[in-house]
């Protein structure tokens, strides 16, 4: 079982942007709302910096919203895993809330996916992902060649390329909540005490 590590709850540590700063954001704040329902709280310090936040919000559509060889779903839950591995609930469980709300995740794999090593709902090739993301999520990171080795059963490089890209995009991401320690929203916590509590999340 994953058990990542976890520090006091804080919050405010940087002032929420002002409304000149969302101004120039309006955009991507109305399409997210639209497809999860609100935007998550790290973006109310990262708007801050309009051209930051849209720099950020065009990667994250390019490695985890794009069509690609891997499929959506195991991007989402390759985030959570390895979001997990750095000590980062708060993108844990926004990414596991994502894999099933806009990827399409059943609930059941959701919830196990501490335990993705022997649970029968993944395929070898997913966990091939996901050890890779729990390696590459360590402090520090223990990637080795074995886990190219057994990723290469799978996925081409292109479709390497692309699950690096995911773990690559949640450090600045995990390094970003994990700093500023945002409040933490009530739909991402309802929704990750009922489904990731059970097997050892807890709340940031």
């Amino acid at each position: 079982m994953l058990q990542p590590h976890y520090g006091e709850v804080m919050s405010d540590r940087i002032a929420p942007a002002t409304p000149a700063h969302f101004e120039q954001i309006a955009d991507h704040m109305a399409r997210w709302k639209k497809s999860k329902g609100y935007p998550p709280n790290t973006w109310h310090t990262m708007a801050r910096k309009p051209a930051v936040f849209r720099a950020y919000r065009e990667l994250h559509a390019a490695v985890m919203m794009a069509a690609g060889e891997v499929p959506q779903g195991l991007k989402f839950m390759l985030a959570a895993v390895t979001s997990t591995a750095a000590g980062d609930g708060y993108c844990a469980a926004h990414n596991a809330e994502n894999a099933h709300h806009i990827a399409g995740v059943a609930l059941e794999k959701i919830r196990a996916l501490s335990a993705f090593r022997g649970d029968a709902q993944f395929t070898p090739a997913e966990r091939a992902a996901l050890e890779l993301g729990v390696a590459a999520g360590a402090h520090p990171p223990c990637v080795t060649d074995a886990h190219f080795e057994a990723l290469k059963k799978y996925f081409s490089d292109d479709a390497m390329a692309e699950l690096v890209a995911v773990i690559s995009l949640l450090g600045w991401l995990n390094r970003w909540a994990q700093t500023v320690a945002p409040e933490f929203e009530p739909a991402a916590r309802a929704f990750a005490q009922e489904n990731l509590a059970p097997s050892g999340w807890k709340q940031p």
